[in-house]
């Protein structure tokens, strides 16, 4: 298949053939709504462990260090699932492939929650990450199949807003709920919201034939495109910037802004809320300039960044900024979908791996960077390190991905 790979034909029901030519293909977007409520649930069950890993351990009689390699295990697998699935799953209808993700998530809480002992728990963990990294490898190129191009940075802005209802909702109301019916009672409960999601999908998902001649090269060629390897090394600074500064975020609002556990709770709920939106406002951005939404948001972050460190110590202050900074990375995941749909049309799948490949190694590289520099200078060090790398992350989207946009064909 040449170019672009056109949402489905769907005529409407009350609309005759024309005899002037194909009809306009009409956006799916209740298939949108299920790759939404699919990646809800699987950032729900990947943050699930951050928010009861102390009764998860007492449970299996594990200390929190071991239990915490669940979250290592699903990360891990992800990251290499994102680089392999395109190629293992060539020859097979989309459609399928996503369902099959959603039964590893189903198959993956289940476990979880039934687990008697540490080996269960992290097979459990390691379906997850299959079923991760190939749901985010495939996103992208998923959406440029459902809705026609000009729609594509809309479609992504809702299929990303999974992401930002996880971060608002799962952490605070898993902790709540494990506390009242048990830790294992909540991946129940996941698992249930996963068997919604893949109702929704088995339901709407229209079939999809394999696009493109996927191989392990494939991803060599991709990346050895112009402007691809440029626009990965950005992709790699944005994240490591803003993940070094989001893991050390309750240290800083402790130590710095001297709030308690409620005043930190309060806090990264209106990050929660702020990033929901800026998924939105984002989606809103791209239609009308790619160019200015890529350089625009990894800006003001590291400008946040700078200013929690020079300006941070009041409560209210520092959870404007930090609201702000969590309205600014709101449209990243978007913004950096839409670049590689536009970009690499015809390996969409590849591309995406390479995104979601990206993503990993800069989360591992900004949690591991930002733990060796709070060893050394606190949560003020890690936070002026993660605003100079989002400084330079902007020079290089200006230097590269955003000098050289391509419109949609």
């Amino acid at each position: 298949m040449n170019g672009v790979t056109r949402a489905p034909d769907v005529r409407p029901s009350d609309a005759p053939p024309s005899a002037a030519g194909p009809v306009e293909p009409v956006p799916a977007w209740g298939a949108v709504v299920s790759m939404t409520l699919g990646v809800f649930g699987l950032v729900t069950a990947e943050f699930l462990p951050a928010s009861l890993l102390t009764p998860m351990a007492a449970d299996l009689g594990v200390t929190e260090g071991v239990a915490g390699q669940a979250v290592t295990a699903t990360a891990v697998v992800a990251l290499v699932t994102s680089l392999l699935i395109a190629t293992a799953t060539r020859r097979i209808d989309r459609r399928i492939v996503l369902l099959a993700f959603s039964v590893l998530l189903i198959g993956s809480n289940l476990a979880v929650a039934v687990a008697p002992d540490l080996p269960t728990l992290l097979l459990g963990r390691v379906l997850l990450g299959v079923a991760l990294g190939g749901f985010w490898t495939m996103s992208a190129a998923t959406a440029l199949r459902l809705v026609p191009p000009a729609l594509v940075p809309r479609a992504l802005s809702i299929i990303f807003s999974g992401v930002s209802a996880a971060t608002v909702f799962a952490a605070p109301l898993g902790s709540y709920l494990g506390d009242l019916v048990g830790w294992r009672a909540v991946f129940l409960l996941a698992a249930v919201l996963a068997v919604v999601a893949l109702a929704v999908q088995f339901a709407t998902l229209p079939r999809m034939a394999p696009s493109g001649h996927t191989r392990l090269r494939t991803l060599v060629e991709v990346l050895a495109r112009p402007g691809i390897g440029f626009g990965m090394l950005s992709v790699v600074l944005v994240f490591t910037g803003h993940f070094a500064f989001f893991t050390y975020i309750r240290p800083f609002l402790e130590t710095v802004t001297s709030v308690g556990i409620g005043g930190v709770s309060g806090i990264l709920l209106g990050f929660g809320v702020a990033n929901f939106l800026g998924t939105l406002l984002g989606g809103l951005m791209l239609e009308r300039s790619m160019r200015l939404t890529l350089a625009v948001m990894p800006l003001l972050m590291g400008l946040l960044g700078l200013g929690l460190v020079g300006l941070g110590g009041s409560t209210v202050g520092d959870a404007v900024m930090v609201a702000l900074w969590g309205l600014a990375f709101g449209a990243v995941p978007v913004a950096w979908s839409t670049w590689i749909t536009r970009t690499v049309p015809d390996e969409a799948e590849s591309a995406g791996g390479l995104i979601v490949a990206a993503v990993q190694l800069a989360i591992a590289t900004g949690a591991a960077a930002g733990g060796a520099i709070f060893g050394v200078s606190g949560a003020a060090g890690v936070f002026t390190a993660s605003g100079v790398v989002l400084l330079l992350a902007t020079l290089m989207v200006l230097q590269g991905p955003a000098r050289r946009p391509q419109p949609a064909r």
